[in-house]
């Protein structure tokens, strides 16, 4: 039987080498500069990728559940490397169309793909510690900006733009597939186990979604990520406006932002495995409430970066508990499908949360109105995690009678 940390292991080999999109930033001068375009045509390369991440994990869940992660890890690595080699092919032809299609779509497609591939195998190996399982790998994805910023900084310096795309592309289609070969679901052991363990029906992605439940957890985690993506957009600017920090001050700042997210995904799922994911995601939102709320009116360094980076570690922790939650409610049946499904929020928020920030910053002329709209929008999603928690404990408590 294979080693359950070596499939862990596997999973985030697979969202190390997607996380990179996190890393987009350090490409976005080069490629204004390779091909002559403004910050906002380069800037759409990244939202149309988080687009077809949620997208794709939204439809291609069922994929993945039929065909088992070894072969679906495997398609996540033809698409994702087929648009880095392709965007390299669209920077040589000065393509902008290109660029949108082969990062944007085809990337984008592989994202999504590749994203929910090891999620519900991991479940499956770690049926006392789902948090910590989905935290392992998920947790790559939030590192990945912190291996591959500096590694492509290097690479575009040393061998140009073109040749960066072509290499990292030829390293991740290596990483990719080693990874998706060592990954399959647990044999009897762990099946048996697991049925043991698993409290509640087991949905399927049809079922799940027709319930109160998936909404109420799609809009938390579509305004979770909305307003946290939309402070990773402006986190730098927004430091050298408010706090009057340096360029490089607020750089590496943004560095430990990349560090934070990684732990924050590992850490919030440990603890949830201790608390529970109600308890979690009230924790969160109530840990987000007063920060927006605080970071509107600071002007002490110290306190604006911790805030920051408290913010940071709930934005992750969001994404790393998520399925688990699902799990929690819904069973392992079909988990992968139904993380798809919940993933659409993510392709929505990484266009609603940088637009909507754009957008009443310059109405407003401030920063200060956004995070206050903010701090209000995490105030409905308290509301929600309390429903969904009592609403959650009473289901359980009567499956648990019936038993």
């Amino acid at each position: 039987m294979k080693n359950k940390w070596l499939i862990a292991l596997a999973a985030i080999g697979i969202h190390i080498c997607i996380g990179s999109v996190y890393a987009w930033s350090v490409l976005t001068r080069p490629i204004m500069e390779e091909m002559g375009v403004s910050l906002s045509e380069t800037t759409w390369a990244f939202s149309i990728a988080i687009l077809f991440l949620g997208t794709s994990a939204g439809f291609l869940g069922g994929y993945v559940e039929k065909y088992g992660p070894r072969k679906s890890g495997f398609v996540s690595m033809i698409f994702f490397c087929i648009g880095m080699l392709g965007t390299a092919f669209a920077i040589l032809q000065n393509s902008l169309p290109l660029m949108y299609l082969f990062y944007g779509v085809i990337g984008g497609i592989g994202l999504g793909t590749g994203y929910i591939t090891p999620i519900s195998t991991l479940v499956k190996w770690f049926p006392d510690n789902r948090g910590l399982a989905t935290g392992l790998a998920i947790m790559g994805f939030g590192f990945a900006s912190l291996v591959a910023g500096p590694v492509m900084q290097i690479l575009v310096a040393k061998y140009g733009l073109v040749n960066n795309f072509i290499i990292m592309g030829c390293i991740y289609a290596v990483v990719m597939t080693a990874s998706a070969l060592y990954l399959e679901p647990p044999k009897q052991y762990t099946e048996v186990k697991e049925t043991q363990i698993a409290a509640g029906p087991q949905y399927t992605v049809k079922e799940a979604v027709k319930t109160w439940q998936f909404f109420a957890l799609w809009a938390v985690f579509f305004i979770n990520i909305t307003c946290g993506i939309g402070l990773l957009a402006v986190a730098s600017p927004m430091a050298q406006e408010i706090i009057k920090m340096t360029p490089m001050e607020a750089a590496s700042m943004v560095g430990v932002i990349g560090l934070l997210n990684g732990l924050g995904r590992i850490i919030w799922s440990v603890i949830s495995d201790k608390i529970g994911r109600p308890n979690t995601y009230v924790l969160f939102f109530a840990i987000e409430i007063i920060a927006f709320a605080v970071l509107a009116g600071v002007t002490s360094s110290l306190i604006f970066q911790l805030l920051i980076f408290v913010i940071i570690t709930c934005y992750g922790g969001g994404f790393s508990c998520m399925p688990a939650y699902l799990s929690d409610i819904f069973g392992t049946k079909q988990l992968s499908a139904i993380h798809g499904r919940i993933l659409t929020a993510w392709g929505l928020a990484g266009i609603t949360g940088p637009l909507l920030l754009s957008f009443i910053r310059e109405t407003t002329n401030s920063y200060a109105f956004t995070l206050y709209f903010f701090s209000g929008c995490f105030v409905v999603s308290l509301i929600v995690a309390f429903i969904l928690k009592y609403k959650t404990s009473e289901s359980l408590d009567s499956q648990q009678c019936s038993c």
